[in-house]
């Protein structure tokens, strides 16, 4: 609740009439595990100092901070456990009024709604983008099915013939030496 009263009140103070933050994209999409850059624009002036730059970015969705820029310095205590570790911000790209994050190893509770805050010493205003991760659809490698090669069909066919062959050689025998049996016993 506190947070969304401390929120609001930076919204209100801003002068968003010429300042402006803008996302470079609205909506992300991603797969689990992958990494991602986050990025916004916003209003430069040539003669600013970056000790009035505040640039706070984070989850809307848990009210967990992603990144927190204080008077140019890096607030590195306010980042949120679920992104330790996992965030690389752009120093090079600020200059230029370009906000670059990059979120790695994505996970499924990294999906909601992301505000960026700029605020400086001749404006402020809030940009907003939604990323959604989906976990990886992976399935399961299916085994080839092992067919036997036409040779060796050739081969089988074989065996099965010998062995029905040898089994109907072994049939005529047996039935030629009881019919000599019966014979025998009649005589």
């Amino acid at each position: 609740m506190i947070f969304r009263i401390v929120l609001l009140i930076n919204l209100i103070s801003c002068d968003s009439g010429t300042f402006v933050v803008n996302v470079t994209q609205t909506f992300y999409q991603a797969e689990k595990n992958h990494n991602i850059t986050l990025q916004w624009t916003f209003t430069t002036k040539p003669d600013s100092s970056s000790n009035t730059l505040f640039i706070y970015c984070g989850l809307i969705t848990g009210r967990k901070t992603l990144y927190d820029l204080q008077r140019g310095v890096e607030v590195s205590e306010s980042q949120d456990q679920q992104f330790l570790g996992r965030v690389q911000f752009d120093k090079d790209v600020l200059r230029e009024g370009r906000i670059r994050l990059q979120l790695s190893r994505l996970r499924t509770e990294d999906s909601g709604l992301y505000l960026c805050k700029v605020k400086t010493d001749y404006g402020g205003n809030v940009g907003e983008c939604r990323l959604n991760v989906t976990a990886a659809d992976h399935p399961e490698p299916q085994r080839p099915t092992v067919s036997p090669e036409p040779e060796s069909q050739g081969w089988i066919g074989l065996y099965v013939g010998l062995g029905l062959t040898a089994a109907a050689v072994l049939l005529v025998t047996l039935c030629f030496a009881l019919s000599r049996c019966f014979t025998k016993s009649t005589d």
